[in-house]
């Protein structure tokens, strides 16, 4: 829905006062894309992984448990880190406007999904209309 006039114009002159308070910070947030962050993140986790499968792999050579178990948790802990940067890269995380949206090819994909009240009014609703 688009902003009316009156909207668009508060809008503009709250962004000038932004930019002639903290010209710097003004830039740096217009430049960067919450996306090139989580895939930084996401690169990160990948050096992570290997580090930890590294880790892992000496532990085993050199047979020391600890350090190999070590590695693995470096590895486990790389892989929740960066799955969370690629879910939230992908619109699917704690602030993602897909959360809560069905996921396509279910049976909720066409229409959005309410309160629990209301999915259960309208299973109600086609039980009895199949009969």
């Amino acid at each position: 829905m688009p902003l009316s006039e009156h909207e668009q114009r508060l809008l503009d002159q709250i962004e000038q006062a932004l930019y002639a308070e903290d010209p710097k910070w003004a830039n740096t947030v217009r430049i960067s894309d919450p996306r090139s962050h989580y895939k930084r993140r996401l690169i990160k986790a990948s050096i992570g992984f290997a580090l930890g499968v590294v880790i892992m792999m000496v532990g085993v050579v050199i047979q020391m448990i600890p350090l190999g178990v070590g590695g693995f948790v470096v590895m486990l802990a790389a892989c929740l880190w960066g799955l969370s940067s690629w879910k939230r890269m992908n619109g699917f995380g704690d602030s993602g406007s897909a959360q809560g949206a069905p996921v396509p090819g279910s049976k909720g994909a066409k229409k959005s999904r309410g309160s629990f009240m209301e999915r259960m009014e309208e299973r109600w609703r086609r039980r009895h209309d199949d009969r």
